[in-house]
């Protein structure tokens, strides 16, 4: 079996009911009917103005009232979100609930979990190099794989992670790259945000990404400030090695290095790499 890497800052909300799936589905940025046993899909929760509150995983599970959601996502944000939802849930018939402290999720990168203690499993939607994402019950995964490793392939596969590469709360979708990531439905129909989605799919040039960059040296520190021909464009986020993300204008930098200038942090150089 692959080696299990512990994400230890994910957290784990159940959402169960009658209406659970059109619950959910009418709140975020993925579609929720579709969904199947044995995938995951990659959504988020939005304020009205289109920024992200919180990304997460969607799994379906089985359960015994019916529809069973299990929601992978950012430990530090499961008190946010139960929160909102309990704004959304009207006279909705369902059950929320914040799991985090029996289950772990965890990150197979090389093949599929296998054993026992597995509640859901499906292969991360955003990049085939991410392998697999598992609920499993606490204290069941050997899970005694490098963390490094895990942030290594996210940050060469370009995916950000909210608490280091971009703001919760003050980044649209596209911002975040979750329009490359499998993080968006544009034919779902309505969901909070979903105008300023759309108007931004459709009718603007996105001005500012999450984009990966290769130094020249070691990558600079998170939180250095990047500059081309003198103009701040924006700033760092992960690293490892030589390779990193960072929060920038990809107007200006386009502009800029078509004039010929190279952009750079704390002094060292940066090859940014463009996706399509």
């Amino acid at each position: 079996m692959a080696d299990a890497i512990l994400l230890s800052d994910r957290g784990l909300i159940e959402i169960t009911g009658a209406d659970a799936t059109e619950f959910l589905h009418n709140l975020v940025t993925n579609d929720i009917r579709s969904l199947s046993r044995g995938e995951t899909r990659f959504a988020a929760l939005l304020t009205p103005q289109g920024k992200i509150i919180s990304d997460f995983f969607v799994f379906r599970e089985t359960g015994a009232a019916g529809d069973r959601l299990l929601l992978d996502c950012p430990l530090s944000l499961t008190d946010e979100l139960l929160r909102r939802f309990a704004r959304y849930r009207l006279r909705s018939k369902v059950e929320i609930i914040d799991m985090s402290a029996g289950h772990e999720i965890v990150a197979y990168l090389d093949g599929a979990p296998t054993g026992e203690g597995v509640v859901a499993a499906a292969p991360d939607p955003r990049s085939p190099d991410m392998g697999w994402r598992a609920i499993i019950r606490k204290g069941v995964a050997d899970a005694r794989g490098d963390r490094a490793i895990y942030e290594a392939r996210r940050i060469v596969a370009g995916i950000p992670d909210g608490l280091v590469d971009f703001d919760y709360g003050g980044a649209f979708p596209h911002e975040a790259n979750m329009d490359r990531l499998a993080g968006l439905d544009f034919k779902k129909g309505c969901y909070v945000g979903q105008e300023v989605v759309s108007r931004m799919q459709h009718r603007t040039t996105v001005r500012k990404r999450v984009s990966r960059f290769t130094s020249r040296n070691a990558a600079p520190a998170q939180g250095s400030q990047v500059y081309i021909g003198g103009v701040d464009i924006g700033v760092t986020g992960s690293r490892a090695g030589a390779d990193g993300l960072a929060f920038i204008r990809i107007d200006r930098l386009s502009e800029l290095l078509d004039a010929g200038h190279t952009a750079e942090a704390a002094g060292v150089a940066l090859d940014f790499h463009p996706q399509s």
